[in-house]
């Protein structure tokens, strides 16, 4: 059995993330039958073609190569979060995400797409990464999600309103190509989803040319929202400050006996966690939830708060 997590945010968690890792390979006796990382998604800022979430800060070079080398020298490949919906052709010789590509370019990670025109892009100057189909996209429609998943993806994400549609989910003829999202925090049929992302992208995009106009600035999003122009600003939606309790009162909820009892063997393998813009707390009692046994939760939460902390991931006072 392989139970397949995607985790989020290699570059804002990143140490995070890796000391997970350590742990998952030191310890195995903790964790739920067949749990493996099988990616860490995100973008490393300032990424314009970044969608989704609004990917604030600034990596250089050397940081992008450490983070690509940590992870990938463990086997783990890391996915971009390139689901940017308003890219234009002019976005597409962007010098950083351009370098970020080239950099990554070893076979191993992969890229999430929405964008058509990227993708384009992406499958002609970089043929050697696997391509994953954006939950960005909101395909509800069955006969829709069936064709999509027909196509030339390595993995589709399922649009979080079908996650209990079983009937649905059923009819799916491959679906270890699927992957679920379990800890959805939006509404379930949120009708202002797509506009979100919308103005997330534009945001993006306002974002990081204001970075490459103004190289030695603050690069908080807080400091730059003061700056850049909001014309199309989308208030914060409360949704994302949900925790792992709040989200498991949704009807869109995943739980993890759910994907051991009933996903799995209906041929599923792949879920994602959301987290990339989570409070380390949040993101890790996600991860005790969805990937430890409820009777080693105590020691795994122990185990990896103390080499939080060695790592100066988080700080308790003395």
């Amino acid at each position: 059995m392989r139970v397949r997590f995607h985790l989020p945010d290699f570059a804002g968690h990143f140490r995070f993330n890796l000391i997970f890792a350590e742990m998952l390979k030191r310890c195995p006796q903790y964790f739920r039958e067949g749990v493996e990382i099988a990616s860490v998604y995100g973008s490393f800022p300032p990424s314009l073609w970044n969608g989704g979430r609004l990917c604030s800060g600034y990596c250089d070079k050397n940081f992008v190569k450490t983070v690509i080398e940590a992870f990938n020298e463990r086997g783990i490949p890391l996915r971009f979060t390139f689901t940017n919906p308003m890219i234009e052709k002019k976005h597409l010789y962007d010098v950083f995400c351009n370098m970020v590509m080239e950099t990554a370019d070893n076979g191993l990670n992969e890229v999430i797409v929405f964008s058509p025109l990227l993708e384009e892009y992406i499958r002609k100057k970089y043929p050697n990464y696997k391509l994953t189909s954006s939950t960005c996209k909101r395909i509800t429609d069955p006969d829709a999600l069936y064709s999509e998943i027909e196509k030339d993806y390595h993995i589709v994400v399922i649009d979080y309103d079908l996650n209990n549609k079983f009937d649905i989910l059923e009819k799916i003829p491959d679906k270890d190509k699927c992957e679920l999202l379990v800890n959805a925090c939006c509404d379930p049929g949120c009708e202002r989803r797509s506009e979100h992302y919308r103005v997330i992208g534009l945001q993006q995009i306002e974002y990081a040319d204001y970075i490459r106009k103004h190289p030695n600035t603050d690069y908080s999003a807080e400091k730059l929202n003061e700056k850049i122009p909001q014309g199309k600003q989308f208030d914060k939606c409360p949704s994302v400050n949900r925790t792992i309790f709040d989200i498991q009162q949704l009807s869109t909820h995943i739980t993890p006996d759910d994907i051991w009892n009933k996903y799995v063997p209906m041929g599923f393998s792949q879920f994602k966690i959301e987290g990339r813009t989570y409070e380390t707390l949040n993101l890790l009692e996600h991860y005790m939830y969805y990937m430890v046994k409820p009777e080693c939760k105590d020691i795994a939460r122990f185990t990896f708060l103390r080499q939080l902390r060695a790592n100066g991931v988080i700080k308790f006072a003395e």
